[in-house]
């Protein structure tokens, strides 16, 4: 019986052997590569009131794992495909003492492959963990979303922070009608008397009279947290810039005493499209302004302007390609598309009314008519198109372009504290102008 050529050659035998074992190394370092080769390119905190984001970025793909644990609050996540390293290291660092919700961060070599994170805790979180494909300047991104379990009712916060106000203007309708009722007396009582004598009194006191209530308004300062929105030349980015300018307008308003502001964000953290309208709607606001400050490829852009919702398209090409640039900011920012409510989305989508468009476009003449009177115009009249951020269905809500940050000459004024203050009191003035002309109807009241 004749032996196979492998059986009559032992040297071949061994040489395939050898080959095998050699190839089981090589796949097992290829997937030692693939699994454990991701480099850790930063770490971020932002923390807000709202809640507090944590961002791994690296150059791959991660698989990751969470478990939450009492006594006490702790979160723990398990990062697979990376050893520890000096930038993990950071992350301990960059938990801030205000933070209100994590107290510090441990990190650690959990075994081979695999880094283990553990957040200690302020009190109780609902957290959401969920990853992001590159986008921007952004490779992947891990995302840890810590919020509240008790999350906290921004109606009722705005209520006590305004209740010196509401007292006083309550007070102040009481005294309007004994005026009025006193006038109408007066008239009654003195039938001989001129109608000219007894006009001015009603007038008098008809005038304050419309103020039956404070006229919330809603600031919304653009971008934030993972989304720097547009960047200068000279690094200007725009989320501070109109930070800074939502800041200026919600104190001017807070001194007047017939308004109350309410920011959709007061500090640098990401605040999805929806969740911003969505902040307007629970506030009751009557007024939403979202304050921007955009780049354009084209750095001899120039101009304030002022934008409204369409319908029907955009007004211009211009508007067009701004409504696309921002309603980019969620994929930018970073939201869990898992645990987005679709059906809100829809509704914002389908609800969106004429008249809510009209009283867009006349607030945003009047302010666009404030600005106009020491700045420069992109467009001289209010431009319209699909902004996601202004489909309130029952808030008037516009969107200002304060200026162009690509344009140098601009980015300088957008970093002027006077300018951010002349557009601020600009905006105010638009929005009185509005009200004086459009009173807001009494709140519905429940028995």
């Amino acid at each position: 019986m004749a032996m196979s050529k492998t059986t009559a050659n032992p040297f071949r035998r061994k040489h395939l052997k050898t080959s095998a074992k050699m190839l089981g190394f090589i796949l097992f370092f290829s997937e030692t590569e693939i699994a454990w080769g991701a480099k850790i390119l930063g770490v971020r905190i932002w923390p807000a009131e709202d809640y507090t984001r944590i961002t791994l970025e690296s150059d791959k793909a991660l698989p990751i794992s969470q478990q939450l644990l009492t006594n006490p609050d702790r979160l723990v996540v398990d990062v697979q495909g990376m050893e520890f390293n000096s930038t993990l290291k950071d992350l301990v660092a960059k938990v801030k003492p205000n933070d209100p919700y994590v107290s510090q961060i441990r990190v650690g070599q959990f075994q081979p492959g695999m880094v283990r994170l553990v957040f200690d805790l302020k009190e109780p979180v609902k957290p959401q963990l969920f990853t992001l494909d590159p986008i921007a300047e952004y490779q992947y991104r891990m995302v840890l979303d810590l919020y509240p379990a008790t999350p906290p009712d921004p109606l009722m916060e705005l209520v006590k922070s305004s209740a010196r106000k509401e007292s006083a203007l309550e007070k102040a309708n009481e005294e309007i009608d004994l005026i009025a009722q006193f006038a109408t007396k007066k008239e009654k009582d003195a039938p001989k008397a001129p109608v000219a004598q007894a006009i001015p009194d009603v007038k008098e006191a008809s005038a304050p009279a419309k103020h039956k209530r404070l006229i919330t308004i809603a600031i919304d300062a653009g971008h934030g947290g993972e989304d720097p929105g547009a960047i200068g030349a000279m690094g200007s980015k725009e989320k501070h810039v109109v930070l800074s300018i939502a800041k200026r307008l919600r104190d001017k308003i807070d001194s007047d005493p017939y308004m109350r502001p309410f920011l959709t964000r007061d500090g640098d953290y990401f605040v999805p499209l929806h969740t911003r309208v969505q902040k307007a709607r629970r506030v009751e606001a009557d007024l939403f302004v979202s304050i921007h400050a955009d780049a354009f490829i084209e750095p001899r852009a120039k101009g304030a302007s002022v934008f409204a919702l369409s319908q029907m398209g955009a007004s211009s090409t211009m508007a067009r390609w701004m409504a696309n640039k921002e309603n980019a900011s969620d994929l930018i920012g970073g939201i869990n598309i898992k645990t987005q409510d679709k059906q809100v989305a829809n509704l914002l989508l389908d609800m969106s009314t004429t008249a809510q468009i009209k009283d867009s476009l006349q607030v945003g003449t009047s302010i666009l008519k404030q600005i106009s009177g020491f700045a420069p115009l992109h467009k001289g009249k209010v431009e319209q198109a699909s902004f996601a951020v202004l489909k309130a269905p029952d808030i008037p809500s516009i969107l200002v372009e304060t200026a162009f940050i690509s344009n140098p000459q601009e980015e300088a004024r957008l970093n002027d504290d006077a300018y951010q203050d002349r557009i601020a009191e600009a905006i105010l003035r638009g929005i009185k102008d509005y009200f004086s002309k459009n009173p807001p109807v009494a709140r519905r009241t429940t028995a």
